[in-house]
């Protein structure tokens, strides 16, 4: 098994790229070891001394590494903890990531709509290239309520990218849309 690397604007997050399906569907974002029960994977990276955070996409792995510590010493040990996971069989999620982060059924006003559409093919592959993701919270009032994850949350340019990218994409589109606001 080959596992490619790749930097993120995030210094702190580096994305791991194992050639095979990550997630079937949607995302994990796990910001502490005690977040990570439901995933042996995570719980094995969280396992590293040194690793803040780990986020599951499609077919990428970011991890989030403490300051303090330089990607020369844990990358090693993060490639082969990934390994060894994948080649041992066991699932990544041991139940479904959708009960976490499944938005709430029912019907969407033609705005949110909009919003979701505009966030599902403009937004969310962009963010993924970074190694996160963008999850919608809530539109109120002319304001649009997201979430960065991953590589994303934290990210220096993350609050550039929301006002002056996504904001300014929604406000276009959009005219309803007066700001995006980050969630935390």
């Amino acid at each position: 098994m080959f596992i490619q690397t790749e930097t993120t604007p995030n210094p702190a997050t580096l994305k791991f790229l194992p050639g095979c399906t990550v997630m079937e569907a949607g995302t994990a974002n796990f910001t502490s070891a005690d977040d990570a029960g439901r995933s042996p994977l995570a719980v094995s990276l969280f396992g590293i001394d040194g690793v803040t955070g780990v986020f599951f996409g499609a077919d990428f792995i970011t991890v989030t590494k403490d300051a303090d510590r330089d990607w020369d010493t844990l990358k090693p040990r993060l490639l082969g903890g990934i390994m060894e996971h994948f080649t041992s069989g066991a699932p990544v999620i041991t139940q479904d990531a959708a009960d976490d982060d499944a938005e709430e059924a029912g019907e969407d006003g033609e705005i949110v709509t909009q919003i979701k559409e505009l966030l599902e093919t403009r937004v969310r592959p962009a963010v993924a290239q970074d190694g996160g993701d963008i999850i919608y919270h809530g539109f109120e009032e002319g304001i649009v309520y997201l979430q960065m994850q991953g590589a994303c949350s934290g990210c220096p340019s993350s609050t550039a990218t929301l006002k002056n990218g996504i904001e300014n994409m929604l406000r276009y589109y959009i005219p309803e849309v007066k700001e995006v606001q980050a969630v935390l």
